[in-house]
């Protein structure tokens, strides 16, 4: 790509030395890459594109502050940046977490206090008035949402962040805009050149062919995926929504129009751009339009094209797909390690709901264990809930190792999860009921979807000790599996449902508002000082003190660097999830009881992979290893390494019974023959064999 011709000229386009060798040097290492996979997309045209993104570039990293150049040196010289254990992510809408940006700028102190290192704050960039998928539909990229603040605003939180030690999340939409964007607003006046930047059909002729194979993904207030627009005079593709035109990426035009916005903003100060909606890119006839080869040739040009400006920019894959095509979004093949730095890891966060409801972590196992690995170079982004709702995406194949039906599976899941299976724990909301299909997602914040509003409405202060201890239980999976943890604003707190989410006319229609609430700062302020008393007895104060605990045992942790992956090992509880990592200091093997009775569990699993005694490093205790059994609490975390100082093999961790004083009140006694769980194991007797084995 860079010939004597080119390099000449680009020489001309600098007044430092240094500057010109530095962009040069990166343009001979990433301008293959980018001219490769333009060229696959855009055959002939991508000469010419090739040349038009060479302005954008240029301008772009004149344009660069010296600050972020700085960074851009620091993160090559560091380029696992992402994988590290000290990585904690925390996620959030500006106005629900603070009110504005520089709200949040004054928010700080909580967020280090947390030792959060990655700030994702929801949408923020101008979206259309009105409804506006939670900010997704974006009618202007270059501004910021009038009542949160301006664009300076935006570049000023990510000076302050960057100082803190703090990297800057945004969403980028990539699939469509607002159809008031300016874009749309051209196309719709005719202008030839923005027509084209869009899919618009006189007819319904190319719209039904494609219908045949597409699915719907709002069936309920977004059916179809055209919209007729009397004012552009076609069928617009809207997958979303009818106000969120589809833009078209086989326009080379539309690839240079998103990387000088990627370069705009990261001068700003953004670090990772959340590739929203990625997977629908390109669309093909007789396909679902999900998944095509040509998205990962384009996320890999942007890439290349945006290392060379900005390396210290990262790109995030919001792909909610399968795992066999998830992969591809962290690279395969000759994109291996080259498309998204970062993928959210959905299947994880379903199949923990998932077992959570079962008490059988098979299914979760088998789906593990059905992954392909990832890159090394690359990272998972680990959640237990986000702003969107949750839809089982349990693969039928991984059901069927495991004896089950998918389709049965996931409508327990919906019953249980909606409160409607006889004994739930749970109070979440159906959202998005396909009738064709029976998929029902399920929205609600994870407290609520714990068991914890249930058990408060009822003042059953067991149950709240449960709810706490299944939110402790699946954040230790999160913070153990290693990737980026991903914390979602209010779950430190265990805030619960908003149940006047529909108070406010825009978010009435859209149930995911309810795991949506207010940041309620003075809960923050309560919690701090219930948990430093060092037995806290509020439910924020449990789950804060708890969640705080893990977090500084991860930090610590170098077993948890993200260049490894957790993997499976079968378990002879299923009950009990183990996951084992591998790691240059030695394996760490983590043991997870996802009931809430005690278990007898077997030590040979144990002893096969760590000796005749283990450490643990959520407790700082010892177990020997060399008898038949190890007792396990409800709801137990161990994160277990080989070796460490004799103890008792049974004798509790002196952080769990503290824990268990945290989370279970006193003088109120275990009990797993309460009438309770009686009724629950009689409605589901054969979902987990931990009961009719340990009783």
């Amino acid at each position: 790509m860079l010939t004597p011709d080119l390099a000449a000229r680009l020489r001309l386009a600098f007044d430092d030395d240094r500057d010109a060798e530095t962009f040069r040097l990166r343009l001979e290492r990433y301008g293959p890459e980018l001219a490769d996979n333009l060229r696959a997309v855009y055959g002939n045209h991508a000469d010419a594109l090739i040349g038009e993104l060479l302005e954008v570039m240029l301008h772009a990293y004149h344009a660069r502050p010296a600050d972020l150049k700085r960074l851009d040196e620091a993160r090559l010289l560091r380029p696992d940046w992402l994988q590290g254990p000290e990585m904690v992510g925390y996620v959030a809408y500006v106005d629900r977490f603070a009110g504005t940006l520089r709200g949040v700028g004054e928010r700080l102190e909580y967020l280090e206090g947390l030792g959060v290192t990655y700030l994702h704050l929801l949408p923020l960039l101008r979206p259309r008035d009105g409804e506006n998928d939670g900010g997704y539909a974006v009618q202007d990229y270059r501004s910021v949402r009038p009542d949160l603040g301006t664009i300076d605003d935006l570049s000023a939180l990510a000076r302050e962040l960057r100082g803190r030690g703090i990297s800057l999340v945004l969403d980028l939409v990539l699939n469509h805009v607002a159809e008031e964007h300016e874009w749309a607003v051209r196309a719709t006046a005719g202008e030839a050149a923005y027509r084209d930047y869009f899919h618009i059909f006189p007819d319904r002729t190319q719209p039904d062919a494609y219908e045949r194979t597409l699915p719907e993904i709002f069936p309920d207030f977004a059916p179809g995926n055209f919209t007729w627009n009397g004012e552009a005079g076609g069928w617009v593709w809207t997958t979303f929504n009818r106000s969120q035109w589809d833009v078209n990426w086989g326009n080379p035009a539309v690839f240079r129009e998103y990387l000088d916005l990627i370069l705009t903003l990261a001068n700003r100060g953004v670090e990772v751009f959340r590739l929203d909606a990625i997977a629908f890119l390109w669309k093909r006839l007789g396909t679902d339009c999900q998944n095509q080869p040509e998205v990962h040739r384009l996320t890999h040009a942007l890439r290349a094209a945006t290392r060379i400006v900005a390396p210290a920019v990262a790109f995030k894959a919001e792909a909610i797909v399968a795992p066999g095509d998830l992969i591809h979004y962290l690279g395969s093949r000759d994109h291996h390690g080259r498309v998204s730095d970062m993928a959210y890891h959905n299947s994880l966060m379903v199949q923990l709901w998932s077992s959570l409801a079962s008490r059988d972590t098979r299914l979760l196992t088998a789906a593990l264990a059905a992954f392909p690995p990832k890159p090394t170079n690359t990272t998972w982004g680990v959640y237990v809930r986000c702003h969107d709702d949750i839809g089982w995406a349990i693969a039928d194949e991984d059901a069927a190792r495991v004896g089950l039906s998918g389709p049965a599976h996931r409508h327990f899941l919906s019953d249980f999860y909606s409160g409607e299976f006889p004994g739930s724990f749970a109070r979440g909301l159906v959202f998005q009921h396909h009738p064709q299909t029976g998929d029902r997602r399920i929205s609600g914040t994870a407290a609520s979807l714990a068991g914890l509003d249930l058990a408060l409405e009822t003042g059953d202060a067991e149950r709240v000790n449960d709810a706490l201890a299944r939110l402790l239980l699946l954040h230790a999976v999160m913070l153990g599996f290693g990737g980026v943890p991903l914390l979602y604003m209010g779950d430190e707190l265990a805030l619960l449902n908003d149940t006047d989410f529909a108070a406010v006319p825009a978010h009435a229609a859209d149930n995911r508002w309810v795991h949506r609430p207010q940041m309620d700062w003075e809960l923050v302020a309560s919690a701090q000082a219930d948990a430093a008393t060092g037995q806290p007895v509020t439910p924020a104060g449990r789950m804060f003190a708890g969640l705080r605990h893990l977090l500084a045992v991860r930090r610590r942790t170098p077993h948890l660097h993200a260049s490894t992956e957790s993997r499976p090992l079968p378990s002879p509880d299923p009950c009990v999830l183990l996951l084992r990592r591998e790691h240059p200091t030695g394996v760490l093997l983590q043991v997870y009881n996802f009931s809430e009775h005690h278990i007898t569990f077997p030590t040979w699993p144990l002893q096969e992979q760590l000796g005749a005694v283990a450490h643990d490093l959520l407790g700082e205790s010892q177990f020997h290893l060399g008898g038949p059994d190890l007792a396990l609490e409800p709801y137990r975390a161990l994160w277990l390494v080989a070796g460490g100082n004799s103890r008792p093999t049974h004798q509790p961790c002196l952080w769990y019974a503290q824990l268990r004083l945290w989370v279970r009140t006193p003088n109120i006694a275990l009990s797993t023959s309460s009438r309770w769980r009686r009724n629950w194991w009689t409605c589901i007797p054969r979902r987990c064999g931990c009961m009719s084995a340990k009783g």
